[in-house]
């Protein structure tokens, strides 16, 4: 039989999740802070809305929490009215959310003193990822829980990577978004050139993708970086709050991160551009003035 679900946050990312989970047959309740969201998303996939965190959680398999950052996460686990209040012995509870790890290590003690198992499951790939169910999911915990809700995080997710116990998903997810910082830099400097000695982008981009330069964000964001419009994707704030859970992992590991603190605040310029909704490639928009 299929599992229930709980699906606690309805952002850009969490909305099309949840409805991935209803549309493929998971009983779906959604918790969303905004009520009227989740009375909307229900109404719309036949799903359930529920008042809180815990009325929610109360009798569901699976609770997946996809919110905003630790203090957002704590927020909606514990307390009264938190999943952890509602959920029961034996179900499992898989945090979405990018954040640190050393809260996924937290909410896993947390989560086990109540016979709770625990996933931490940060995912890439964007909103446009979230809608078209091709996320990759980089996951941290017991593999035994994991094979227990595989089928769940499939709805949404193509590729799923157990990387470790317990904080290696927001491990592996702090490298994913250094790696992500340092090719848009490269990407955006590459097109500030091309642009000043008149090369045709798309010319360019035909040329050089197909060979050791290439790259997602060459593919898929070389375009509208060129024409400047950046009202789109994942915005610059939130890969702000990422790289700084990136900056405090790397001081506390005593590990070296000069370009990565680099162009976080090539980012700080770009919000006081007024592009902290921007995508990130918006960073090309710091040597264009816009």
């Amino acid at each position: 039989m299929s599992m229930s679900c709980a699906f606690i946050g309805l952002g850009v990312m969490g909305a099309p999740m949840a409805r991935h989970l209803q549309q493929r047959g998971f009983a779906t309740t959604v918790y969303n802070r905004t009520t009227a969201k989740a009375t909307q998303w229900a109404s719309d996939y036949a799903g359930s809305a529920a008042a809180s965190p815990r009325e929610a959680a109360r009798g569901a398999d699976v609770v997946l929490v996809c919110v905003g950052n630790d203090d957002d996460v704590r927020s909606v686990v514990y307390g009264a009215d938190g999943v952890l209040a509602g959920m029961r012995a034996g179900s499992v509870l898989v945090d979405h959310t990018t954040a640190s790890a050393e809260l996924a290590r937290e909410l896993a003690l947390a989560a086990a003193e109540r016979g709770i198992g625990f996933l931490d499951a940060p995912v890439s790939g964007g909103q446009a990822g979230a809608e078209n169910a091709v996320l990759t999911a980089m996951i941290g915990g017991d593999l035994t829980v994991l094979e227990q809700v595989d089928a769940v995080l499939a709805c949404y997710c193509k590729t799923r990577q157990h990387m470790g116990p317990a904080g290696h998903g927001q491990l592996a997810k702090m490298v994913n978004q250094v790696c992500i910082a340092g090719v848009v830099q490269g990407l955006a400097e590459g097109l500030q050139l091309a642009r000043k000695v008149g090369l045709d982008a798309d010319s360019l981009i035909r040329c050089i993708s197909q060979g050791a330069a290439g790259s997602w964000q060459m593919q898929n964001r070389y375009r509208s970086m060129w024409d400047q419009h950046y009202n789109h994707g994942f915005a610059v704030q939130w890969m702000r709050k990422d790289l700084k859970i990136v900056l405090d992992e790397a001081q506390r590991q005593g590990v070296s991160m000069p370009l990565t603190a680099l162009v976080d605040q090539f980012y700080a310029e770009v919000e006081k551009m007024g592009g902290s909704r921007w995508d990130t490639s918006s960073l090309l928009a710091r040597f264009e003035g816009k």
